[in-house]
């Protein structure tokens, strides 16, 4: 019995000594800013760059949803008092429309959640 409780003892402290998996690696900027392609097709994310189909992203990260200047929100982003934290973004970016009801953005979502990551980590640096 007392050996069988050293071996677990042993296996836990190898486990919590591994290194963390790939899955874990920190989010990758550069990787990020390959996954906004996918979103330039509808968004610009250039400081004083234009809305187009969609809103202007820059600085996106910490604003309150539905207020970038110029741009006509649909009443359901507007009214849905979400700050794109990147905990809401990712919950955002897997589903739209499930987050947002009504929203404009016709878009499935990002299922990947390295690519979510990525690109949250990217849209960080727009500032």
């Amino acid at each position: 019995m007392k050996l069988r409780i050293v071996a677990i003892a042993a296996a836990l402290s190898t486990l919590a000594a591994a290194p963390a998996s790939a899955g874990d690696a920190a989010p990758d900027v550069a990787a990020g800013k390959g996954v906004f392609a996918r979103c330039a097709i509808c968004h610009d994310a250039t400081k004083n760059g234009p809305n187009k189909i969609g809103p202007n992203l820059f600085g996106v990260v910490g604003r309150k949803a539905g207020t970038h200047a110029g741009f006509n929100y649909s009443a359901a982003m507007k009214n849905s008092g979400i700050t794109w934290t990147a905990d809401k973004l990712d919950v955002y970016l897997t589903h739209p429309a499930q987050v947002v009801p009504g929203t404009k953005m016709a878009f499935a979502g990002i299922s990947n959640k390295t690519q979510r990551a990525n690109l949250i980590a990217y849209l960080g640096t727009l500032k």
